[in-house]
């Protein structure tokens, strides 16, 4: 899923990073941003499921 970039939105993005950031640091804020956007509209949309699920797939733990 690709949400739609407002200007608005990078502006306030690059003017939190501090002064010596990096393009590194700015793909990385670019990418939580994105994928925290999407965890929240899978969630909405009911596109989750449950952590047990999850555990007993991989193998994990209770």
């Amino acid at each position: 899923m690709c949400t739609v970039l407002e200007k608005e939105d990078a502006h306030k993005l690059v003017d939190q990073l501090p002064p010596n950031a990096t393009w590194d640091d700015l793909i990385h804020e670019i990418y939580v941003r994105e994928a925290i956007e999407n965890g929240v509209e899978d969630s909405k949309a009911g596109r989750t499921k449950e952590v047990s699920e999850i555990r007993k797939k991989y193998g994990l733990p209770k």
